[in-house]
């Protein structure tokens, strides 16, 4: 048996029919850029996540870059965020010359820990950025009293997190502003890159409008210098269509996530943790080996390989130790959770097409190899 990481010709497969006619649709009225779609897919992403405006761009590395910028964060700014994310996550926040501060994370969440955040503050910092990691909401209350209480901006990285929650709110409605990415793994993918900013806020929704498609309102009038970000109409249209399906596909992971932990309980693992006032989506299925089995990570991912079952390692280098930000002068040590994790986390197959037998295939090798 081939157990993928994520399967997404599987995903396609189960709603054939209208993924065909939604790309077929665009062909047709040849409507390629800025077409109807992509109006009518943003004003469905701004109610799904309890927002009034939500804005499409090409990726979500671009909706972070205009993020940024709506929220005039420039050169000299800092911005607090987690070491333990993707690198897309700081990546913009040089290109508009400001920094990233790190703070360490929660061992049990992964995500920043707001604890630590206070001690962070500098007369510099314009904003606060946590990411949902894995589809597991962000401590959102504390981070939003500390912002309010300094005068920060708090930005969301949602990009793992559509349709998570927080005490009853969606990811990307708590903050100033928020951003996704519809990078074709995530729970809601598109076929190639496109990504979203989100927000109540008129004029920063307004300003990313702007910046996304040469700062122009009307074809050869330029209020900005803006970019070339806008949304494929194509991408709009599949997006569109997978959104009807999200919150099926989302209660999917949940149940695939607790079938997990059911079926792995007995092991010397540490299993994703949920809060009770969370709803967690399940981007991915991360667990952890420690104390003896901490030096079996590549070994168990070997064997499991032999076995047809693919796995993941998100991340391996936390982003204070990766070359790209050497001249942040970090070492080894400075954040010793999240390099802890890095060294341990294992990410297991997660989608929702995923079935109970490949589940139970999936921790039937695990127990192989761990000789339970």
């Amino acid at each position: 048996m081939t157990i993928p990481l994520v399967d997404l010709k599987a995903q396609y497969l189960s709603i054939k029919d209208e993924m065909d006619a939604a790309i077929q649709r665009v062909v047709d009225n040849t409507s390629f850029i800025m077409g109807p779609d992509v109006q009518a897919f943003e004003e469905e992403f701004a109610r799904f996540c309890s927002v009034q405006h939500a804005v499409g761009v090409d990726s979500g590395t671009a909706a972070l870059h205009l993020a940024f910028m709506a929220c005039d964060i420039g050169p000299g700014d800092e911005v607090i965020t987690t070491p333990h994310t993707f690198i897309a996550t700081i990546g913009m926040l040089g290109r508009v010359g400001a920094t990233p501060v790190f703070v360490d994370i929660d061992p049990q969440t992964y995500n920043i820990d707001p604890a630590r955040i206070e001690a962070a503050i500098t007369r510099q910092t314009k904003a606060i950025m946590p990411v949902h990691l894995y589809g597991q909401p962000a401590e959102m209350d504390p981070i939003l009293e500390i912002a309010d209480r300094h005068g920060l901006k708090v930005i969301e990285d949602a990009a793992q997190a559509h349709g998570a929650e927080y005490k009853g709110r969606r990811a990307g409605s708590m903050s100033h502003v928020a951003i996704f990415s519809f990078y074709p793994g995530k729970n809601l993918g598109a076929y190639g890159d496109a990504g979203a900013v989100v927000t109540d806020d008129g004029e920063i929704a307004e300003k990313v409008r702007l910046l996304r498609n040469h700062g122009r309102r009307e074809k050869y009038e330029h209020l900005l210098q803006g970019f070339n970000y806008r949304i494929d109409t194509l991408q709009a249209a599949i997006l569109r269509a997978k959104l009807a399906h999200l919150e099926e596909w989302n209660e999917a992971r949940r149940r695939h996530g607790a079938t997990y932990r059911e079926l792995l309980s007995d092991l010397d693992l540490v299993l994703p943790y949920e809060p009770e006032h969370v709803r967690a989506v399940y981007h991915l299925f991360v667990v952890r080996l420690e104390g003896s089995l901490l030096q079996e990570r590549d070994a168990l991912r070997e064997h499991l390989r032999a076995k047809g079952i693919s796995t993941g390692i998100h991340y391996p280098i936390p982003l204070h130790l990766q070359p790209a930000y050497r001249h942040l002068g970090h070492t080894e040590g400075d954040f010793p959770i999240t390099e802890e994790c890095a060294r341990q986390v294992l990410s297991l197959p997660m989608y929702p097409e995923l079935t109970q037998t490949q589940i139970e295939e999936v921790v039937r090798a695990i127990k192989e190899f761990l000789g339970s």
